[in-house]
């Protein structure tokens, strides 16, 4: 496993809703400066906790169905799913440590 993975809002219930893995979903677009700092911290995370947590990544702008549905208001939005539903969202960059421990509650 590793790395992140694009998610559009037509692939959304299939990688997202109906996988069997916890799904952490980073909402980001192309301008967002804090977004830049999250994403090798998330590819990293991607790669160490791979076999535990599917790592996805839906950029707003091209996919604002899915960002309207779960009430995207800034990224990054980092949003958590077990088993089809959203279980815990944090907005914001945050320090690797953090991210991993945001992911583990879900685990």
């Amino acid at each position: 496993m590793g790395a992140t993975k694009a998610v559009t809002d037509a692939t959304f219930a299939s990688d997202v809703l109906q996988s069997d893995k916890v799904v952490l979903v980073d909402f980001w677009a192309e301008w967002c400066a804090p977004c830049k700092k999250v994403d090798p911290l998330l590819a990293e995370i991607a790669t160490e906790m791979g076999d535990r947590v599917e790592i996805v990544k839906v950029n707003i702008d091209e996919n604002p169905e899915t960002a309207r549905a779960y009430r995207v208001m800034s990224v990054p939005t980092l949003t958590l799913f077990k088993g089809g539903e959203p279980v815990n969202s944090v907005a914001g960059a945050k320090p690797k440590g953090a991210l991993v421990n945001f992911i583990e509650s879900a685990l």
